[in-house]
């Protein structure tokens, strides 16, 4: 016999098998079997608990239930009556909170189990509390994959046998309580919840394990591509331990957690966190746990203070048990009601920024809507952001934050760089329509071109689960792996809160045991910070050389209708902007101008609890419930009643022998505040009396009754003080004519509009002679069908363009023939809704510009109770372009009017700020807008968004009265020649104030002390007093000055300083106020001082002035008059008819 085949192994000759081939499919499809559903009373889930048990020998309730929507605070509820409870009892209802005292008694014989739980199913959210007040963790109940009800008890109240706590429930679910169970739906506000469960649980921990181990190999073999050597081998795992598992055998579930290591690895369970230590050093996606809390969306801002709470304790909750986990948090407003209502946890979050775990993004106040807030709000948004983080933690963000914004301005690199970031994350744009956007990892590029480092996460979410499906995801779906092969995995469940259950991070250890043995799947890592992460990618491509580049904004193709919905927000939104921007500078002048010994004080901290307010309201883009716009129509109201108060009190220093201007008023000289750095002329409304002899001397123009007047206002260079005016020279009186019935023409030298038969047929530029609407068409008001395809008040689909309907204005009569003013009133009736229209001309230019031209001004009222309708006004333009021209924050941006390409198509409703223009060379006619964001061009047809009539969430949406207002403007040359942004800036910023004194003493006003020499492209924007002013160990008065470019070129401009504010030294500081460089100051010996500043296009300079002298040392005597007498209030101007 020949050696070799002694040495072999025994191959049988005879085969009378069927042998083991598979019928793969059926064996995968098995899988879904072995946890829960039909067989869940003998397969795995039935072994998952070893003890369960209630009743009140066990576990004793008592329940207090807060009054109405009350938030008590927990020693206030300390305080209350509490009475007997028990499961099965039910709650609500919604919105409303009860408070648990819970006495649990644990049996001695289990201090043998690893664990015991306490276990809470309120069937909503709640939070566990020490009975000291500590709040521990937070409860979702129900059934949905973000359910976590149990509580670890700890090993010594089980050993002692007794354990108490208190819980907050609070009757609403992870997204409020939507009444059809559709989650935009509006609210069901009479939800009550069931206590299904408060139990004492011994949890079978080898059971849930396997568990574990079992979801992450199913996941395995659900996601990496078939017939691969990894996937055949989880499902053959897989297999092996359902055709292994019995039920009855405690030991069995320990034995098959050893199959599970043939895919794991040996021993993997054992090295715990440290198994991120082993495999590739280099890996391809970086997990970080993040909880987007949206500060209000289908729940109001109380019950996200409570969500903040419930959700960042219970990720503290899992550091312990798991070292690896890091926590990104954003949104300093919730950090700040975190620590004014649950100060014991805030402390404990501290101590975690502190360690390296709990790790601040975002830099911002909130994360903002990124389309609608004004250039200088997102400064504040950053200002207060940063400083709070700092002032806190003392650290500042590294890395800009807005996962879920609509949509994102191009002027965002520039202030984010400026607010000492340079990264940036995003995925909002993965939400696309038609086009997918074609990177993952790129330099983002803004107007003025400055970048920043911007990761849009390839898992396409920040909510994402941590599966083995979203791991994957990260690399399978990256745009760009040529350039950057790594992905950032933001997971944990969100929106409504939550965070990180301890099931994800149980299956990321085990996804990254399995890429330490195998190839197929790509590595994935825990423990770092997003900087970190960046940081790589910033090293690997050569500081950001080797990335791909995108210019401009961030377009969001969805959510086009939250541009419109809820038009009193976005009305709110703009007044406040701009009633602080006007607080601040007078604020600003009056700190610096006020007499010796004044005891004024810039009020620097209702200035910041206004900002606060509205930085909180930029949230919202419009698609939230009813009772969020309650909330911030009240926020609103507040800024705007103390902000009025702030102008009162400054007035009344700086114009003290000023006295408030009344319909009996017989001897005082008309005097209003304008509030901007350019010069301008305005027609303004004022009350007459029989007896106002020296008023009505002031006014050009009566209106018919006699009761109101018209008075042109008029203020040069850097005076602060408009006063009236006779008709000068440049004035073209304005009239109307009709023919009596439906022909109606407005008109002056330079422009005239023509309404026939209730539409605008004609619009003119008398002094070119040019007609700007075509022949045959008509412009007006136009209504169309709303219907979205799904998410209602986000927004509107291009389809909803193939339903218009034009509106007629009827009743149209004169109501002022000039020639100070002419208009008339139209009224247009339409289903249950009324709009009136006042239509005006003034006898004056949009602004001082030589060839500037009138607008025609649009104040509405409507009565609105329509649903699913759109209305929007329209004109039909003799012009032609292949785009449009819309304000953005700190300048502008320029899409199609084509539909060439689909992403031509898909801007057919964008956003805009205070203007959108049509132009081409030599002509273009622009809206402008004092509360409106959304707009379109279609062609030639220059469109702005006036009304929306959504039912989801909020059922009642924009329903009832409106007042608004916009303006139509000819202008002659093309938009980078013209004079729009000037008008625009102008038109939403009235005068304030109308002023008598006892004599012609309008002179006594002081100027104001800054004003810019030069390129006239160059706009001062804010005036404010410096950040560290206020400081405690502060020295010294600084003054901040913020200037842009408006029109996308360089600019050189020099800024004057009045001699009355001497400047000790100057500064170029980021937004933050951190100084970059010295200025060279030249100063004028008992003159003013000048400093010499450059720009490039749309770039943003701020300018820290410091003073030579103390604010109380600087004396308003020193320029005009001493005066005395404090005048009683200020009223604003009102330039309606």
């Amino acid at each position: 016999m020949c050696s070799h085949s002694q040495n072999q192994k025994h191959y049988p000759e005879l085969n009378h098998g069927s042998g083991a081939k598979w019928i793969k499919s059926l064996t995968q499809n098995r899988l879904s079997t072995f946890l829960g559903g039909h067989f869940q009373d003998v397969n795995l889930s039935s072994v998952l608990y070893t003890h369960r048990i209630d009743g009140s020998h066990h576990v004793d309730l008592q329940v207090w239930s807060a009054p109405g929507l009350t938030k008590p605070s927990f020693h206030e509820a300390m305080k209350q009556e509490f009475k007997p409870a028990k499961k099965g009892d039910s709650f609500g209802p919604s919105w409303t909170n009860h408070w648990w005292k819970v006495t649990l008694k644990i049996p001695s014989y289990w201090q043998q189990y690893e664990r015991v739980q306490f276990e809470f199913d309120p069937g909503c959210e709640a939070m566990i509390f020490s009975t000291d007040g500590v709040p521990l963790q937070g409860i979702t109940g129900g059934y949905g994959g973000d359910r976590r009800v149990e509580y670890i008890i700890p090993s010594q109240a089980v050993r002692d046998g007794q354990y108490a706590v208190v819980i907050e429930s609070s009757c609403n679910g992870m997204f409020g309580v939507p009444w059809n169970g559709d989650i935009i739906a509006p609210p069901d506000m009479n939800r009550y919840f069931e206590l299904a469960s408060a139990d004492l649980v011994v949890p079978n921990q080898d059971a849930w394990h396997l568990m574990w181990d079992f979801t992450t190999l199913r996941e395995i073999v659900d996601t990496v591509p078939g017939n691969t050597a990894l996937q055949n081998k989880a499902l053959v795992t897989a297999n092996k331990i359902m055709n292994a598992f019995t039920s009855g055998d405690p030991e069995n579930v320990k034995r098959l957690r050893g199959i599970a290591e043939d895919v794991f690895g040996k021993d993997w369970y054992a090295k715990g966190d440290k198994i991120y230590n082993e495999g590739p050093k280099k890996v391809q996606v970086v997990g970080i746990s993040y909880c987007h809390i949206d500060t209000a969306w289908l729940w109001p801002y109380s019950v996200t203070q409570q969500k903040t709470a419930r959700s960042w304790s219970t990720q503290i909750d899992l550091m312990e048990r798991y070292p690896e986990h890091r926590f990104a948090c954003s949104q300093a407003q919730q950090f700040k009601w975190l620590e004014e209502q649950y100060p014991t946890l805030f402390e404990r979050i501290k101590k975690k920024v502190a360690s390296g775990q709990f790790h601040l993004i975002g830099g911002s106040w909130v994360e903002n809507d990124g389309n609608m807030p004004s250039g200088e709000a997102l400064v504040r948004q950053f200002l207060y952001g940063q400083r709070y983080f700092e002032s806190r933690f003392g650290k500042r963000c590294e890395t800009a934050w807005l996962p879920d914004s609509f949509g994102l301005t191009a002027a965002y690199p520039q202030l984010i760089r400026d607010a000492g970031m340079k990264y940036f994350f995003t995925q909002k744009l993965s939400w696309y329509e038609r086009n997918v956007f074609p990177h993952s990892t790129f330099n983002w590029v803004g107007i003025d071109g400055s970048q920043v480092l911007c990761h849009m996460t390839p898992v396409d979410t920040y909510t994402a689960q941590a599966t083995v499906g979203d791991v994957n995801k990260g690399i399978t779906n990256h745009k760009n792996l040529e350039s950057d092969a790594t992905a950032l995995l933001v997971f944990g469940n969100g929106d409504g809160g939550g965070g990180a259950l301890p099931k994800m991070l149980e299956n990321l250890r085990r996804i990254r045991a399995t890429t330490n043995e195998h190839r197929e799947l790509p590595s994935v890592s825990m423990g770092s910070s997003v900087e970190e992460f960046f940081a790589d990618i910033e090293e690997a491509s050569k500081e950001g050389k080797m990335l791909p580049v995108w210019k401009g904004e961030l377009y969001l193709e969805f959510h086009r209708g939250t541009y419109t919905s809820h038009g009193s927000i976005k009305k709110g939104n703009r007044k406040c902007e701009i009633l602080l921007r006007d607080v601040e500078r007078v604020a600003t002048l009056t700190s610096l101008l006020k007499p010796k010994g004044h005891s004024y004080v810039y009020p620097k901290r209702a200035i910041d609890e206004c900002w606060e307010k509205v930085l909180l309201n930029q949230f919202l883009p419009g698609s939230a419930i009813g009772m969020v716009y309650d909330d911030a129509d009240k926020l609103y109201a507040e800024v705007r009643e103390v902000c009025t108060g702030l102008l009162e009190d400054a007035f009344s220093v700086l114009l003290p022998r000023s006295s408030p201007l009344l319909s009996n008023s017989t001897s005082e000289t008309l005097v209003a505040f304008n509030a901007t750095s350019f010069a301008r002329h305005d027609v303004i409304k004022v009350p007459l009396s029989r007896n106002a002899t020296r008023m009505k001397a002031q006014v050009i123009q009566t209106s018919a009754d006699g009761k109101h007047g018209y008075a042109l206002m008029h203020s040069v260079g850097n005076k602060v003080a408009s006063q009236p005016v006779g008709m000068f020279s440049v004035c073209m009186p304005a009239s109307v004519f009709t023919n009596g019935t439906d022909h109606f023409v407005l008109r002056n030298a330079n422009v005239q509009l023509t309404i026939s038969e209730g539409r605008i047929s004609s619009l003119i530029d008398v002094r070119l002679g040019r007609e700007l609407i075509p022949k045959g068409s008509s412009g007006g008001l136009v209504i169309f069908e709303d219907r979205p395809n799904y998410w209602d008040a986000w927004d509107v689909e291009i389809h909803h363009l193939e339903t218009s309907t034009p509106l007629s204005f009827s009743q149209v009569r004169v109501i002022a023939e000039g020639p100070l003013r002419a208009a008339v009133q139209t009224q247009v009736k339409f289903g249950n809704s009324t709009i009136d229209v006042t239509i005006s001309l003034d006898a004056i230019t949009a602004t001082m510009k030589g060839n500037s031209r009138s607008f025609f001004n649009f104040d509405a009222v409507v009565d609105w109770h329509e649903r699913h309708k759109f209305l929007k006004f329209e004109l039909p333009l003799n012009i032609n372009n292949t785009y449009a021209t819309y304000e953005s924050q700190f300048g502008f941006v320029q899409r199609p009017t084509h539909k060439n390409t689909t992403l031509d198509a898909a801007k057919f409703e964008v956003c805009g700020h205070k203007f959108a223009d049509l132009s081409e060379y030599g002509y273009g006619v622009a809206f402008l807008s004092e509360s409106k964001y959304g707009f379109a061009c279609e062609g030639n047809v220059l469109r702005i968004s006036l009304l929306r009539a959504a039912t989801a969430p909020d059922a009642e949406q924009d329903q009832g009265r409106h007042e608004f207002s916009w303006a139509v403007m000819p202008h002659v040359g093309s938009f980078l020649e013209s004079d729009v942004p000037m008008a625009a800036f102008i038109y939403n910023s009235p005068l304030h104030g109308q002023l008598g004194f006892s004599d012609n003493a309008g002179h006594i006003v002081p100027p104001l002390p800054f004003w810019l020499e030069g390129a006239p492209n160059i706009f001062l924007e804010t005036i404010k007093r410096g950040e560290d002013d206020f400081q405690p160990n502060a020295s010294g008065t600084t003054v901040i000055l913020r200037m842009y470019e408006a029109f996308g070129g360089h600019g050189s401009v020099k800024l004057h300083v009045g001699e009355h504010v001497p400047v000790k030294r100057a500064y170029v500081t980021n937004i933050l106020e951190d100084i970059k460089g010295e200025l060279g100051l030249v100063s004028t010996t008992g003159a003013h001082s000048t400093l010499k500043l450059e720009f490039r296009g749309f770039e943003v300079k701020t300018v820290k002035l410091v003073l030579e002298t103390e604010e109380s040392d600087l004396d308003i005597s020193d320029i005009s008059s001493t005066v005395s007498s404090k005048r009683d209030s200020w009223v604003t101007v009102d330039e309606e008819l």
